[in-house]
């Protein structure tokens, strides 16, 4: 099968994707392109699907680079292939040749470039990195490589959407301990709870550090279980496991 790729102009000429769960060689919960070492989907498998990724953006599975994601606001900057997984939660890097790589599974994955200055980053970005300034501190390990922040543009990719993100009155509560003013990415729920807005915040969050653009392709993982693993969808399912998406941008 085919592989799936989302792709946004605002990257673009730089070769990108958000790549779905299509066109994997994965099977049964993880059917399709799951790219998780730490799944328990067969190595074999995810080997085949992370080749076909690398296939896909023109590079050796060598020069595509990853962290060991911990819900973090650390960044690595990267000017060669990693000996080891290091733990951090966003990439940078001026060096051509190699992809910058996250995975998710509901979180945001987050995309930049600055094309003038031929500075990439890539940023995994759950509820609790974007609060902590993941997203921000990409940009400032970005600036450090050449970028401007004026110049750079970041797109979230398939995260979970407000209409299936339901929180309990302690994550609000985290929320708003921080700003008062982030009550406007909650709305009520039943009872309770509240929907919490994840892509709109992470886009309030590029904005407000002065980005020149930032968008969010639209697409919710837990909506479309044909396209894309969710994390949320498989804990309601009872499922024992879940896939993980990959997201890369290359120079």
């Amino acid at each position: 099968m085919t592989l799936d790729i989302l792709t946004h102009d605002a990257l673009a000429p730089f070769r990108h994707g958000f790549f779905t769960r299509k066109g994997g060689a994965s099977s049964g919960i993880f059917a399709g392109l799951n790219c998780g070492h730490g799944s328990s989907d067969q190595t074999e498998a995810v080997a085949i699907n992370r080749e076909r990724v690398a296939q896909a953006l023109g590079i050796s599975t060598g020069s595509m680079i990853g962290v060991h994601q911990v819900h973090s606001a650390d960044v690595v900057t990267v000017t060669g292939p990693l000996t080891a997984p290091m733990r951090a939660d966003a990439l940078v890097t001026a060096e051509p040749g190699l992809a910058l790589t996250v995975l998710t599974a509901d979180c945001q994955p987050v995309l930049f470039a600055d094309h003038n200055a031929g500075v990439i980053g890539a940023a995994h970005a759950g509820w609790r990195g974007a609060l902590s300034g993941v997203l921000e501190a990409t940009l400032d390990a970005m600036v450090a490589l050449g970028a401007r922040r004026g110049d750079t543009v970041a797109v979230i990719g398939p995260s979970i959407s407000q209409k299936a993100y339901e929180v309990g009155p302690e994550f609000v509560e985290e929320f708003l301990t921080e700003d008062p003013a982030l009550s406007r990415f909650f709305s009520s729920g039943r009872g309770d709870r509240a929907l919490f807005d994840l892509p709109g915040f992470g886009l309030y969050r590029l904005r407000k550090a002065g980005i020149r653009r930032a968008e969010w392709t639209g697409h919710c993982t837990y909506s479309d279980p044909d396209r894309f693993f969710s994390y949320r969808r498989s804990v309601h399912l009872h499922e024992a496991d879940y896939g993980r998406l990959i997201s890369a941008i290359r120079l």
